[in-house]
């Protein structure tokens, strides 16, 4: 009637991009069932092994091993001092098992999104046409409304910590990425040029030259990876993953504003801890 395909319009003359997107889902629901029911439960079992080793020790014994994981990677008696206080106030207001789910599911987040996150980086750094591609992509990951792409994956992967895990991974993973990215472009060209003279291959270039110069950036993608996996927490318990969000959304459904402010509390004190232990050094500076 309006000129137009019934395929690419409407009767009002509206572009279909959301039946676009929902015929999309529907034909992975149908055609790739197979490949979410596998890739939910490789998920699910490495978010409980997780929750099995944060959640079997006393919780004191694990706020020990952590401080002394916190001494092992800063050497710095006020990072050690507020992991122990930090970890010890969590537990005194009672979130501790909330606190390890949403570790596990942070340190899964994180897991996954470095893993993709570093060889894509290092690819677009070694061939601009591919970061040409990608930016808009990262850009769309990145500033998209997170209920838009929440709503497939509780359609794909139904309720609990795989959706969020979904969630949170496309939401940080654009951090990895660029950061990896920047840290390979920036090196400078004499080093590159020097190990190649000296008969370097272009793989012993990028673990020997590239790589060591660009982990300030890379290790800054790490606690940008971890942060936005942390930002995710409530949105993730929307859609049935266990954590901190948890007694956040309770709070908020009952204007509880008690339990929202020790539940917030409890996220920052998590975030902040997680921060200074991988947080690379400011030149000068030992922590």
């Amino acid at each position: 009637m309006n000129g137009f395909p019934e395929w690419l319009v409407d009767s009002s003359g509206k572009i279909r991009i959301g039946n676009w997107a929902k015929d999309g889902v529907d034909w992975l629901t149908h055609n790739a069932d197979w490949f979410f029911n596998w890739l939910s439960m490789v998920l699910s079992s490495v978010i409980n092994a997780m929750l099995f080793v944060l959640q079997w020790p006393n919780p004191f014994v694990l706020i020990a091993l952590f401080t002394a994981l916190a001494w092992w990677l800063r050497r710095s008696i006020g990072v050690c001092l507020f992991t122990a206080f930090g970890l010890l106030l969590i537990y005194n207001q009672g979130y501790w098992k909330e606190t390890t789910e949403t570790l596990a599911l942070v340190l899964a987040a994180t897991a996954v999104s470095m893993a993709i996150g570093i060889p894509v980086g290092i690819a677009a750094a070694r061939r601009a046409w591919l970061y040409e591609v990608l930016r808009p992509i990262l850009d769309l990951m990145q500033t998209i409304p997170t209920f838009v792409y929440l709503i497939p994956a509780l359609i794909l992967f139904g309720l609990g910590m795989v959706p969020g895990l979904i969630a949170t991974v496309i939401f940080a993973i654009p951090a990895p990425i660029r950061l990896t990215r920047l840290g390979i472009i920036s090196t400078p060209d004499a080093l590159t040029e020097a190990a190649v003279a000296f008969g370097a291959t272009p793989s012993q270039v990028l673990r020997k030259v590239e790589l060591p110069y660009a982990m300030p950036q890379i290790m800054a993608g790490l606690t940008q990876t971890i942060m936005l996996s942390l930002s995710m927490v409530v949105i993730a318990a929307l859609v049935g993953a266990n954590g901190l969000g948890v007694p956040v959304v309770r709070a908020l459904n009952t204007v509880n504003i008690a339990r929202g402010f020790e539940a917030g509390l409890c996220i920052v004190i998590l975030a902040i801890i997680l921060d200074r232990m991988f947080r690379t050094a400011e030149p000068g500076k030992k922590s």
